[in-house]
């Protein structure tokens, strides 16, 4: 099947003039019922019925348009996308990225749009909800997320981006000293956390954690996102737990951090998409994203 067949029988199905339909199409009249008649040889079926005045589309080719439609539509957005590919690496891509995934996916995608300035990015925030649907759904391209918040699914690939202890975040102003603490010195502490449902994997850790030394948790207030987490750590409102690269996007003067020295709080972060991802310029990303994660060492100073 011949893809202007399906222009030229759209053009003839929507006019109902085998001339009209030529000249939408800078083709001769002859032209275009030769590949109808082609079309209809190919079908078996005979798609349009002609009068010497007019023309009426039969049931067999009313059928077929909305299908040879989407099917010209596809074809032409994946031509599209090839010429800009070609032409430059234009393209775009769609990356989420949960509440505590910032700085590797930040890094990746700073080298990326120098790399390839012509492809653009668009930048959501993972649901934690949903995630299976998230990316195999077409919604993202890809998902940068705690390697144990991806959901079993023979649909999704992986890859280990980085791994990332972490750290106790408390006031500027604290009665600790030094820059490590041993979670039993926290006992008693007032503590504000990201909430379950949009750090789930964070919270069961610190929970763990907590478990772990025994500790009965005082947790005051739980909240969905980092700039309100920080303002109430800053207050004075309660010590938090966090990734140690999250602490960058707080100020120095209102927080301080510190490395817990008696227990391993290494957590595994991965980036997550479709193993079917159609989208032509996502093996240009997961080289970039691959390069970094085998850099590891060269990226974070943890």
């Amino acid at each position: 099947m011949d893809i202007n067949q399906l222009v030229y029988f759209i053009s003839v199905a929507q006019t109902l003039n085998f001339s009209e339909a030529a000249r939408r199409n800078y083709v001769s009249q002859s032209t275009v019922s030769r590949y109808i008649g082609d079309l209809e040889k190919e079908l078996g079926v005979q798609l349009f019925t002609r009068t010497r005045r007019e023309v009426f589309i039969t049931n067999e080719g009313k059928t077929l348009l909305p299908y040879a439609i989407e099917m010209v539509s596809t074809f032409s957005k994946a031509r599209n996308v090839i010429e800009e590919l070609h032409d430059g690496g234009k393209g775009k891509i769609t990356v989420a990225c949960d509440v505590t995934s910032l700085r590797f996916p930040s890094q990746c995608l700073a080298d990326f749009g120098k790399r390839y300035p012509g492809i653009r990015i668009e930048l959501r925030r993972l649901d934690a909800s949903d995630r299976s649907q998230a990316i195999t759904g077409g919604e993202y391209d890809f998902c940068f997320m705690p390697r144990d918040m991806v959901p079993e699914s023979s649909g999704i690939e992986t890859m280990i981006t980085h791994r990332e202890p972490l750290v106790i975040v408390a006031p500027k102003r604290n009665r600790f000293k030094g820059k490590t603490l041993s979670f039993s010195q926290i006992a008693g502490e007032r503590l504000v956390l990201l909430s379950e449902a949009s750090a789930p994997i964070l919270f069961m850790e610190v929970m763990d954690l907590l478990r772990t030394f025994h500790i009965s948790p005082r947790v005051d207030s739980s909240y969905d996102d980092l700039a309100s987490l920080y303002m109430a750590v800053s207050a004075g409102m309660g010590m938090t737990v966090l990734p140690k690269s999250l602490t960058e996007f707080a100020s120095s003067s209102q927080t301080a951090y510190f490395s817990v020295e008696d227990a391993d709080t290494s957590v595994a972060y991965v980036m997550a998409w479709a193993k079917d991802i159609a989208n032509p310029v996502a093996s240009l990303f997961t080289d970039t994203v691959r390069r970094y994660a085998e850099g590891e060492d060269n990226i974070y100073d943890l």
